[in-house]
């Protein structure tokens, strides 16, 4: 125990803290940067002078605001273990950004005619929109976390979350680590090795940070070499971006954007305040005893803050804090985490260690992510609700099948829209797949909660969900016929799409009212445990 006037800025395991909290949000910006750029072809420029500084402003201000109410908690209740929460840019959503709405939209700009510097200008400013959005939603969201988290079954949050984890966090970094097996698999072996098997890195070192030297070195050392063919690209020469945060009022422009991406937006912005209060009632079980709502706020201003400035990805408080808690880490990592990766972002030299590390090399740590979000999300549901996470995880399959099969270098859009179209045997194949992604993630949500409301014997519940669902899919907020997933007023469509329409709709509506006769003939029983 030690005095207010003695209590020490930095502890002995501030610098393991640090290290694990600094490599989480640079291996998040580095996959933000590699899919953008070398996905989608995104020019590169603004991605490091536009989107980084911003996006890595949040990740400082919400490190400092934890780091005050870190040594301000130590000062009322006397001690000196208390631990900072842990605050870094969302893996999920960071990259369900990147894969769903940024690189979709920029591919979506130039097929209208822009070039790809104002493509990529505007795919900046629907992103600083998207941000800002988000912040408004969970900081009125804030106020009423505990109601939301009461309403929404953890199978339908979790089992949503867990499918964006095991197909685009999961599936599609793990082709990444395969096209440069020699390099990625090794890196992907060490991770599980140290992060999964719970095995000791030498000197302490965190697992994540070995893997990636790993991945480097054989990178670096296989490719001049020619051990890699094409796959191998030397590193750019190291250059001094510097570019300041500076609020600007840009993002109104792309509101006119953001319309057809809300039902991703939106669910991004629950699953995060959903998740704030799981992480604070896991740090109150650690003995650090947070406020919910300061918690929640202080991830909603950082969001915002990153939004007005420029950033696209969205920050919040990481899971892990009674493991900082047992490396010994107390309130100095999370400051030095927000100064480094918030001066790296003005400086530039966080985009200089981004280009540093190729995809292969960084997308094992996104497999780890997209295991563990998966387990949890069975961990932390009843086991009699596992089939809810299950059959949740479908339309996110469909969403992924979608992103391959609308790449013109996979389909040409003529041809796309012609098999899209195809209503020789009913509804065609295309269409259905496209249709069940679009606006996957409520669409998880929604079939998740009917499915919880059957298994605790409440089909008038699960038919109200249905009849929801079904409201929902008339609009295009879930199930849109417009390939981008657009909403709209269903009478204003075509033949084709609104037959589409009536069909998806009425199957929810017409199921509901199966289950609601059903529901005659024995009274609802309620919950188990």
């Amino acid at each position: 125990m030690t005095t207010p006037g003695t209590r020490r800025w930095l502890a002995a395991g501030d610098l393991n803290g640090f290290l694990g909290l600094v490599v989480d949000n640079l291996s998040i910006m580095a996959f933000l940067a590699a899919a953008l750029i070398g996905i989608f072809g995104f020019p590169a420029d603004v991605v490091f002078m536009r989107m980084f500084p911003g996006t890595a402003f949040g990740v400082l201000l919400g490190n400092l605001a934890y780091t005050a109410m870190a040594r301000r908690l130590a000062r009322r209740s006397g001690r000196d273990d208390v631990t900072a929460m842990p605050l870094g840019l969302d893996a999920p959503t960071s990259i369900g950004m990147a894969l769903l709405v940024l690189g979709p939209a920029f591919l979506g700009f130039k097929q209208d005619g822009m070039d790809p510097h104002a493509a990529a200008i505007a795919t900046w400013q629907l992103g600083m929109a998207a941000l800002v959005v988000m912040g408004v939603l969970k900081f009125v969201l804030s106020f009423f976390g505990a109601m939301v988290q009461r309403h929404v079954p953890r199978a339908g949050l979790l089992g949503s979350i867990a499918g964006i984890a095991l197909v685009l966090m999961g599936f599609l970094p793990l082709v990444e680590i395969l096209k440069l097996p020699v390099v990625g698999f090794a890196g992907l072996g060490v991770v599980l090795y140290a992060l999964v098997a719970h095995a000791r890195m030498p000197f302490g070192l965190p697992g994540v940070l070995v893997a990636f030297v790993v991945g480097a070195l054989l990178y670096y050392g296989l490719g001049p070499l020619g051990g890699l063919g094409a796959g191998y690209h030397a590193p750019a020469a190291w250059q001094w971006r510097f570019a300041l945060p500076w609020p600007t009022l840009q993002w109104v422009d792309g509101l006119a954007h953001i319309v057809p991406y809300l039902p991703l937006i939106l669910p991004f912005g629950l699953l995060m305040v959903v998740g704030g209060i799981n992480v604070t009632e896991s740090a109150r079980a650690a003995g650090d005893d947070y406020s919910t709502r300061d918690i929640l706020l202080v991830e909603a201003l950082a969001t915002l803050a990153a939004g007005f400035c420029g950033g696209v990805a969205q920050t919040t408080p990481y899971i892990g804090q009674p493991s900082y808690k047992a490396m010994g880490a107390r309130s100095g990592y999370t400051l030095l985490t927000g100064i480094v990766v918030g001066l790296g972002g003005v400086f530039g030299y966080l985009s200089n260690l981004v280009e540093l590390l190729p995809l292969p090399v960084l997308a094992p740590i996104l497999v780890f992510v997209a295991i563990g979000i998966t387990v949890q999300a069975f961990e932390a549901t009843p086991m009699r609700y596992a089939a809810a996470v299950v059959f949740s995880f479908f339309p996110a399959i469909a969403r992924m099948l979608t992103i391959k099969l609308s790449d013109p270098a996979y389909v040409s859009p003529e041809h796309f829209a012609q098999l899209f179209n195809d209503g020789t045997h009913g509804i065609s194949e295309l269409a259905v797949i496209t249709v069940l992604g679009n606006g996957f993630i409520i669409t998880a949500m929604v079939w998740a909660s009917f499915v919880v409301a059957l298994i605790d014997h409440r089909p008038r519940r699960a038919a109200l969900i249905l009849l929801l669902g079904g409201a929902l899919s008339l609009f295009g907020v879930i199930h849109s016929v417009e390939p981008s997933g657009g909403i709209y007023l269903p009478w204003l469509l075509d033949a084709v799409s609104r037959h589409i329409v009536w069909q998806f709709a009425g199957a929810y509506a017409v199921l509901a009212m199966v289950l609601a006769l059903l529901s005659l003939g024995g009274r609802e029983r309620a919950a188990v445990g």
